[in-house]
């Protein structure tokens, strides 16, 4: 019988990080192929008060579970305070990041240096969303959506009736 190398025993784990106010299909689209890169994948929704998210955290968190129920090693967690130290904590190799433009790059890229600079053993991976999402952004979706548009193309339907509702109760 083989012996196992060290790399078969290893459990390769993502954070990715983000507000998700609220989660699109362009988020789920870089969550579902971490998914198929990593052993367990954790969407790391930021507790970041100065934007002023329109969904509080736990509303995030469940819609974003209701969006990735379907893939067994996504997990969600609570990010406050530095993201560093919470990749070290779960006992992360890395960290992903969409990019959606060249315009994202330059702040992801300042980030990603940051958080090297914060603690060398944390790596940034960037990701791409598919063509069809990368104009994509939560706030552009929340703008629609208080305009009275249809976002049925850029969020799940759980996703778009909480938007509804919380819209509706803010009118």
């Amino acid at each position: 019988m083989p012996i196992p190398d060290d790399h078969s025993l290893i459990m390769r784990t993502v954070i990715y990080p983000g507000s998700f106010d609220p989660v699109t299909f362009g988020h789920l689209d870089l969550v579902q192929r971490a998914s198929r890169l990593f052993d367990r994948v954790i969407v790391a929704i930021a507790c970041n008060e100065s934007k002023e998210p329109l969904f509080t955290l736990q509303e995030r968190q469940e819609l974003v579970r209701q969006a990735v129920e379907h893939l067994p090693n996504v997990e969600i967690g609570a990010l406050t305070g530095l993201l560093v130290d919470y990749v070290i904590k779960r006992k992360a190799d890395a960290v992903i990041r969409g990019l959606r433009a060249i315009s994202d790059f330059e702040f992801e890229f300042q980030l990603a240096l940051m958080n090297r600079k914060l603690d060398e053993r944390v790596e940034t991976i960037f990701m791409m969303p598919k063509d069809t999402y990368t104009f994509l952004s939560s706030k552009i979706v929340k703008e629609i959506a208080r305009l009275g548009g249809d976002i049925h193309d850029f969020v799940p339907l759980h996703v778009q009736l909480a938007l509804e509702r919380k819209l509706a109760k803010r009118r």
